[in-house]
């Protein structure tokens, strides 16, 4: 494995998705600086989300007939400079103009940097993916960070000073790139399912991984829902504890990803995918019935390392089965079937509203189920051990 480029795209990867962790965060900032109303900042958020995932596909179909590193820095520039400038006009609709140009530019960088870390990461594929996973995780979490203290600092048009670091990173990684190559380095990588020694792009399997990810896109944004609501109005705790209790499942959910793609090359992708769903079956039900709120945080961290470990090795499995279209299956996997998952989540509310919100977490247990089983349809490891099953 390079793990020069692999950590390259990594750090790429934490600055792009700083971006998606600052956006929310600037709401409240929009919400008193221009009087919107709450439809109206979501709707910044949700433009953002639209943006950076519905057309990844697209830019994951260019990269493979023409890749481009460089849409790797440029993406980081554009990404960065789209959420910096929003706010240097009092406009509403200027603010989603450039926030649609950051989604723009998160959705040119995912597939390439997903690409890169394919091509290079040689047979700890899982691994490297994990690596990339972890960089765009951290991201997230530190983008509100970011945010606040640059608003705090300078106000809200202070952002524009974020474009600075933003134009240094990617012009540090065009310069590193510059000889990390393309081509069709991911279809010579890409193992298994060869017909005349040529590889077969295999659409029923991934359509089956795509059905996953969306399962495991749903019970991540139910869980990152209705977790602080289930502290609050179940446990009685308060907003910081509530709070606290995510952060841990999401930091259990770092170490689950580092972990996932160590086990998925060493003892096959599908064959983690598989525990890890089965193992968070019962974790899910237990959380439910428990009544201690102590030993209920203390399950998130199970949960957030078994449901984060399958990130990877099914991003990878996607790949693998598109050999010919590495890019389009990272576009797909890494941005339609996951905006799906967020797109229906929210259905969740209303089971929530009607029957509490003991049962919305009781669905997102019975979302393992068809999770398990379509992962049981794959094929299975000595049919497709090099496939990354």
């Amino acid at each position: 494995m390079k793990t020069r480029f692999v950590w390259l795209a990594a750090l790429g990867h934490l600055f792009t998705d700083l971006n998606q962790g600052a956006v929310p965060a600037l709401l409240p900032f929009f919400i008193s600086e221009y009087q919107l109303s709450y439809a109206s900042a979501a709707g910044l958020v949700a433009a953002l989300s639209i943006a950076s995932t519905v057309i990844q596909p697209v830019f994951g179909f260019y990269a493979d007939r023409l890749s481009k590193p460089w849409l790797i820095p440029a993406g980081v520039a554009v990404a960065g400079c789209g959420v910096a400038f929003c706010t240097l006009l009092p406009d509403y609709w200027f603010a989603v103009s450039m926030i649609v140009l950051s989604g723009i530019g998160i959705a040119a960088f995912h597939p390439e940097g997903a690409r890169l870390v394919h091509n290079h990461a040689g047979d700890r594929k899982a691994t490297g993916m994990s690596v990339f996973a972890v960089g765009g995780q951290m991201g997230i979490a530190l983008g509100p960070i970011m945010a606040a203290a640059v608003v705090s600092a300078w106000g809200l048009r202070g952002t524009a000073f974020l474009a600075i670091p933003f134009v240094l990173m990617a012009a540090f990684l065009a310069v590193q790139l510059a000889g990390a190559g393309g081509g069709h380095v991911a279809a010579k990588a890409a193992p298994g399912a060869r017909t005349g020694g040529e590889p077969r792009d295999r659409w029923g399997p991934f359509a089956i991984v795509t059905g996953v990810v969306i399962l495991r896109s749903i019970i991540f944004y139910g869980l990152n829902t209705f977790i602080p609501l289930y502290w609050i109005h179940i446990y009685q705790q308060s907003a910081t504890t509530a709070g606290t209790a995510l952060s841990i499942m999401f930091g259990a959910g770092v170490v689950g990803t580092l972990w996932g793609g160590r086990l998925a090359d060493t003892y096959g992708h599908r064959r983690v995918v598989l525990a890890g769903y089965a193992a968070l079956i019962p974790l899910l039900v237990l959380l439910v019935q428990l009544r201690d709120v102590v030993v209920a945080t203390a399950l998130l961290i199970p949960i957030g390392i078994v449901l984060l470990s399958t990130y990877s090795p099914l991003v990878v499995m996607g790949q693998h089965f598109l050999p010919n279209r590495v890019g389009l299956a990272s576009g797909i996997t890494l941005g339609v079937a996951i905006s799906i998952g967020g797109i229906v989540a929210p259905l969740l509310g209303h089971v929530a509203d009607g029957y509490g919100l003991p049962s919305a977490l009781t669905v997102l247990s019975f979302l393992t189920v068809p999770a398990v089983l379509l992962t049981w349809m794959l094929p299975r490891p000595q049919a497709a051990r090099k496939e990354g099953s």
